[in-house]
C-alpha cells in the first residue's frame, strides 16, 4: 500500500510538471504569437521599409567636372579616369601593417605614404583615402586576386583633374584638392539643395577659376539605387538617376599670348596683365614664377609643399592679383591727368628741372641727379621728370591726389571675377589715421606727399589696377571692369551663354585732357625713354616706363645695384597701349628687382604688341634678348604667329 502511495505521488508530481510545462509553453507561444502579430501587422510597414533599406543602398554619383578653355577653345583643364587603391582606416585594422603588406603586391613609394599620412590627418576615419593612384591593369589584377586578405582596402575607378599644360597659366586656372574641414563646414552652411549636390564629392576648387566658378564646374550629382549583400557589397543596380556634368568655362585669356609672356619672363619674378580696353576682357594674366597644379590633384606631398610654400620666390603668390608694388614713373601720366582735371596745372605750364627739388630741408632727387631744364607737361612725361611731379604733388596735396586717383581704380578692388584680389594702398590723411595707432604716426606730414607724385611713398598697387587705369586712358576715360570668364557652355546642350560684364562707366574726363596725356605717351615710344624698344614697330604705341624702389635709399646715398642684394634692387615697370590711334590692348608689367623699366619691362610689352596687333611671334634669339633686357629692336627674324606650332610643350 505504501508503495502504491509513492507511485501515485510521483505520478501527481509528474502530471503537475507536465501541466506547468504546457502552460509555460502556451504562454511562450502566446507571447511569440503576440510578437508576430505586432511585427507582422502593427509594424509591418515600418519594418518592411527597414528591410528594404538593408537590402538596398542609395549611392551618390559624382558628376564629371566641367572643362576650362581659353578664348580660342584650347583645353586648359580636363579629366581622366584611373583606378585608385584606397584604404578606409576605420575598417583596415592596423593601417601601417596593411600598407606594408600591400607593398608586397603593389609598388607604394615613400611619396605615396607621405601623401596618405597627410590626407589621413585631414580626413574622417570613415573616409577612404588613396594610397596609390593610376594603377595599371596588372596591378589591379594582382590586388583583386588577394583582396580577401585586406579588409577596408578596395580599388575604385575615379575621375582625376588634369592640367595638360602644367605650369602655364596656373594662377588663372587654379587647381582642385580634397575638401578640408573648413570647406566642409562652409558647405554645411549652404542651402539644402547645394549641400545635397555635394554628397560623395571629395574635391573642390582651391584657387583661380577652379575656385571662383566651383558651382558651375561641379555639375549636378546623380544617384544609384543598388541591391547589397549581407556584407554590404553591391550586387546589382536597381535604379539610377544619372549625374549632369559640370559646365565648360570659357576664359578671355589667349593661352598662346599667355605662353609667350611667361616665356619672355623666363626665371625672373614679376607680373603682367593685358586687357582689351574696349571690353575689359583680360587677354593675359601672368604671374611669375608659376607652379604645377597637377601636384595638388592627388594631394600634394610634404616635400613639394615645403618647396612651394617656403621658396623665397613665392611661386604660389598670384602677383598679378595680390602682389602690390610702387608704380614708379608709370604713375606720372595719371598725376598729369589729375592736374589737368583739377585745374592745378595746364599742359603749357613750365617747371624748371634742375635735377633735384628741396622741401623742408629734404632734397628729393631725379634719377642720376641730371636736370632737364624747362619742362612742360608733354616733356615731363616723355623725359620722365621727377622734379615736375615733386612740385605737382606738393601743390595738389595728398587728399586731392587720393580723390583724383580713386576713380581710376588705384587702391580699389577692380571686381575681377576671381577671388583673392587685394586693394593695395592709395594713401590719404584718413587712411593714415585709421592705419596707425600712435598719435605721431596718425598725422600726415607735408613732406610725405612729395614722393607720391612719382609713384613712391605709401603708394602700392597691383598690376591689375595699373592695367585697368591704362585701359581707361586708352578708352578715352571709359572704365570697364576686368573680366576673366567670357562664357559658360552647358554640358548637355552645348549652348554657350555669355557671362555679362558690368556696363561701361564714363568717368567724365575732358576729351582734350585725355588727348594731352595720350599724345605724351606716344612721345615716350617715339622720342622718349622707350623709343629704342619700339624702333621699327609696324604700329604706333603709347606707353610709360617706370623704375620703383624696392627698399628706401638714404638721402645721401646713391643707388648702386651692384652693391645690393638681388631682392633689394629696383623693380622695372611699363604701362602701354596699342595701336595708339585705336587701342586694342592695354598692358601693365613689372619685372621684380630688374632695374630700369625701359630695359626689362618695355621689351616684354613690345613682343606682346607685336603678337596681338601685328600677328608676329618672336624668334628664339629675340626671346633671349628680351629676357636679358636688351632693349633694342628685335634681333631675330619674327614669324607669323599663325605659323608657330602649338602646343609649346608636350601635354601632361
Amino acid at each position: 500500500m505504501t508503495a502504491m502511495r509513492h507511485v501515485e505521488a510521483d505520478l501527481n508530481r509528474f502530471r503537475t510538471r507536465i501541466i506547468t510545462f504546457m502552460v509555460l509553453m502556451l504562454v511562450c507561444f502566446g507571447l511569440l504569437a503576440m510578437r508576430l502579430v505586432y511585427l507582422q501587422v502593427v509594424r509591418h510597414d515600418d519594418l518592411l521599409e527597414q528591410a528594404e533599406d538593408n537590402r538596398t543602398a542609395v549611392v551618390p554619383v559624382v558628376p564629371n567636372r566641367g572643362l576650362i578653355l581659353d578664348r580660342n577653345g584650347i583645353v586648359l583643364a580636363t579629366n581622366y579616369s584611373a583606378y585608385t587603391l584606397e584604404i578606409t582606416p576605420a575598417k583596415a585594422g592596423n593601417v601601417e601593417d596593411t600598407i606594408e603588406a600591400l607593398s608586397q603586391i603593389i609598388d607604394i613609394a615613400p611619396r605615396d605614404k607621405r601623401r596618405f599620412k597627410k590626407l589621413r590627418e585631414e580626413s574622417k576615419s570613415l573616409q577612404s583615402i588613396p594610397i596609390r593612384t593610376r594603377l595599371s591593369d596588372a596591378e589591379v589584377a594582382r590586388f583583386a586576386a588577394q583582396r580577401f586578405r585586406f579588409p577596408g582596402v578596395d580599388i575604385k575607378a575615379r575621375l582625376f583633374r588634369q592640367y595638360p599644360w602644367g605650369e602655364l597659366a596656373s594662377h588663372v586656372v587654379g587647381y582642385i584638392g580634397r575638401i578640408n574641414q573648413a570647406e566642409k563646414a562652409a558647405i554645411d552652411d549652404w542651402e539644402d539643395d547645394d549641400q545635397a549636390n555635394y554628397r560623395g564629392t571629395e574635391y573642390i576648387g582651391k584657387l583661380g577659376v577652379e575656385q571662383s566658378f566651383e558651382k558651375q564646374l561641379h555639375g549636378i550629382t546623380g544617384v544609384e539605387e543598388v541591391e547589397t549583400s549581407a556584407g554590404g557589397r553591391a550586387v546589382r543596380k536597381l535604379d539610377s538617376q544619372p549625374s549632369t556634368p559640370g559646365n565648360t568655362v570659357v576664359l578671355t585669356i589667349d593661352i598662346k599670348l599667355q605662353n609667350l609672356v611667361e616665356t619672355l619672363f623666363g626665371d625672373r619674378r614679376g607680373a603682367l596683365v593685358a586687357i582689351d580696353p574696349k571690353t575689359g576682357q583680360v587677354l593675359a594674366f601672368v604671374s611669375k614664377p608659376t607652379f604645377d597644379p597637377n601636384l595638388f590633384v592627388e594631394g600634394i606631398d610634404s616635400d613639394n609643399w615645403q618647396l612651394l610654400n617656403e621658396s623665397i620666390d613665392k611661386p604660389l603668390l598670384n602677383r598679378a592679383l595680390r602682389g602690390t608694388y610702387p608704380p614708379g614713373s608709370t604713375y606720372k601720366p595719371f598725376m598729369a591727368l589729375a592736374a589737368l582735371q583739377s585745374g592745378k596745372r595746364s599742359a603749357s605750364t613750365v617747371i624748371n628741372d634742375a635735377g633735384s627739388w628741396t622741401f623742408g630741408g629734404h632734397t628729393f632727387r631725379s634719377h642720376g641727379d641730371t636736370g632737364l631744364g624747362a619742362v612742360d607737361m608733354y616733356r615731363s612725361i616723355v623725359k620722365s621728370s621727377n622734379v615736375y611731379y615733386y612740385s605737382l604733388a606738393n601743390e595738389m596735396g595728398v587728399d586731392l591726389i587720393h580723390d583724383s586717383m580713386k576713380p581710376l581704380g588705384f587702391g580699389q578692388a577692380t571686381g575681377i571675377d576671381i577671388q583673392g584680389e587685394v586693394r593695395g594702398v592709395l594713401p590719404s590723411t584718413e587712411w593714415k589715421r585709421k592705419t596707425y595707432k600712435k598719435a605721431e604716426q596718425k598725422k600726415w606730414y607735408a613732406g610725405e606727399t612729395i614722393s607720391l607724385g612719382i609713384g613712391q611713398g605709401y603708394n602700392t598697387f597691383t598690376m591689375l589696377q595699373l592695367a585697368q587705369a591704362t585701359a581707361i586712358l586708352a578708352n578715352n576715360g571709359i572704365k570697364n571692369k576686368p573680366q576673366l570668364v567670357m562664357a559658360t557652355q552647358d554640358a548637355m546642350t552645348r549652348q554657350q551663354l555669355p557671362v555679362p560684364n558690368a556696363p561701361p562707366e564714363d568717368l567724365g574726363y575732358a576729351k582734350e585732357n585725355i588727348e594731352v596725356i595720350r599724345k605724351a605717351l606716344v612721345g615716350v615710344t617715339t622720342e622718349g625713354t622707350s623709343a629704342r624698344v619700339f624702333a621699327g614697330a609696324p604700329y604706333v604705341s603709347a606707353g610709360k616706363t617706370g623704375t620703383a624702389q624696392a627698399v628706401t635709399i638714404g638721402q645721401k646715398d646713391k643707388y648702386d645695384a651692384r652693391k645690393m642684394e638681388e631682392h633689394q634692387r629696383d623693380h622695372a615697370l611699363y604701362m602701354a597701349f596699342a595701336p595708339a590711334e585705336d587701342p586694342q590692348i592695354a598692358v601693365a608689367a613689372v619685372v621684380e628687382n630688374a632695374g630700369f623699366g625701359a630695359e626689362h619691362a618695355a621689351p616684354i610689352a613690345r613682343r606682346v604688341f607685336d603678337y596681338w596687333v601685328s600677328g608676329l611671334y618672336p624668334s628664339e634669339q629675340d626671346i633671349a634678348a628680351a629676357r636679358k633686357g636688351q632693349a633694342g629692336a628685335p634681333i631675330g627674324k619674327q614669324r607669323p604667329a599663325a605659323e608657330v606650332a602649338w602646343p609649346p610643350v608636350k601635354p601632361q
